[in-house]
């Protein structure tokens, strides 16, 4: 899946078990342009997923149920998400345990909107592939599977970059 830039046409998905913050940042960020979806905890977050498909998860660590770091893990094993984790735990362990499980970001709670917008941009970004960069065919060559991305192909196989 390729994510946009434009967040017209990002999607976020915000799991949360405070409604509060939940209300927030659907306001705040649909304002900002962006489609957002908020539930409350991993089963109402894995029956969303069953239907759609995020450019971005906005995770609670602290949630009823599977907590945030075990949603994180799995969010990583199942699917390429982009993952900003939020917790009322700022402590530098649990900023490295969830940067550790796959988080992509992580933010303190109480936090300004402005900076997780500004962060929820930044993680955007760099998860977009650029038409420079961006690999746009994968296939069987006499010598193994090979890349091209811009004006470049990428032999696995032997190993080179043409």
């Amino acid at each position: 899946m390729i994510r946009s830039t434009e967040a017209s046409q990002a999607c976020l998905l915000v799991v949360d078990d405070d409604p509060g913050i939940r209300e927030l940042l659907s306001r705040y960020l649909g304002q900002e342009g962006f489609s957002v979806a908020a539930v409350g905890d991993g089963i109402e977050m894995d029956h969303w997923l069953r239907e759609n498909i995020p450019d971005l998860v906005i995770l609670d660590l602290m949630l009823p149920g599977e907590d945030g770091l075990s949603l994180a893990r799995r969010l990583r094993a199942d699917r390429d998400v982009p993952v900003i984790m939020l917790s009322a735990r700022g402590d530098e362990v649990d900023r490295i345990v969830g940067l550790e499980v796959g988080a992509d970001d992580y933010l303190a709670k109480p936090f300004n909107p402005r900076e997780l917008l500004a962060r929820i941009r930044a993680v955007l970004r760099r998860n977009v592939p650029t038409d420079e960069t961006s690999i746009t065919a994968t296939k069987k060559s006499a010598t193994g599977d090979t890349a091209e991305f811009g004006p470049y192909c990428l032999d696995f196989t032997a190993r080179s970059l043409l």
